[in-house]
C-alpha cells in the first residue's frame, strides 16, 4: 500500500528529484530543464513525500497538437516526460499513485483531453502499470534513446 503523500513539487524538491532521476533512469536532463518544467506545469510535477523524504516524481507539461488518440482535433495534450520512483521504495504502489494523480491534475488544471508517454519497449514493468491505467501502444519509435533502444509511445484520452 502506498502511504506516500503525492504533492505538488516545490523548488526545494529538485535535488531530491534529480538524483532519483539519475539513480533510476539512463535519460537525465539539465537542472534547467527540471526548473523550466515546474515553472510552467508545476500543478502537473509532483512528488511522493514519504516523512518528509522525497521517494518519487512525476514530471509533465502540455503540448498542443493533434495527440495519437483523436487526430481529428488540435486540442491540449498533457505529455509525461519523466517518472521514476527510488530503487529502495518500488513495489509500494507510488509510481501508479503518481501516475494517478498526474493524469487527474492534467485534466483539472490545464484541460488536456489526451496524455501520452514514451517508454523503453524493454520496460515491462512500466508498461503494464500505463496498461492498467488505460494506456494503448499507438506506435514503436525506432531508436528513441541514446543508447539505440526503441520506445513505445503509449497514448489514453482523460
Amino acid at each position: 500500500m502506498n502511504e506516500a503523500l503525492i504533492r505538488i513539487a516545490r523548488a526545494e524538491d529538485l535535488p531530491a528529484v534529480i538524483n532519483i532521476n539519475m539513480v533510476s533512469l539512463r535519460e537525465h536532463y539539465p537542472e534547467d530543464f527540471w526548473r523550466h518544467h515546474l515553472d510552467m506545469w508545476g500543478e502537473a510535477f509532483l512528488v511522493a513525500d514519504l516523512n518528509s523524504l522525497v521517494v518519487g516524481y512525476v514530471m509533465c507539461r502540455v503540448e498542443r497538437g493533434l495527440g495519437y488518440i483523436n487526430k481529428s482535433l488540435f486540442k491540449k495534450v498533457g505529455h509525461v516526460i519523466s517518472i521514476a520512483v527510488h530503487p529502495d521504495y518500488r513495489g509500494r504502489g507510488i509510481g501508479r499513485a503518481l501516475m494517478i494523480e498526474a493524469l487527474n491534475r492534467l485534466k483539472a488544471f490545464y484541460k488536456v483531453s489526451e496524455v501520452y508517454l514514451e517508454v523503453r519497449v524493454s520496460n515491462e514493468p512500466a508498461i503494464s502499470l500505463y496498461e492498467k491505467l488505460g494506456f494503448k501502444k499507438v506506435q514503436r519509435i525506432r531508436f528513441y534513446y541514446l543508447d539505440g533502444e526503441d520506445a513505445w509511445v503509449m497514448a489514453r484520452e482523460v
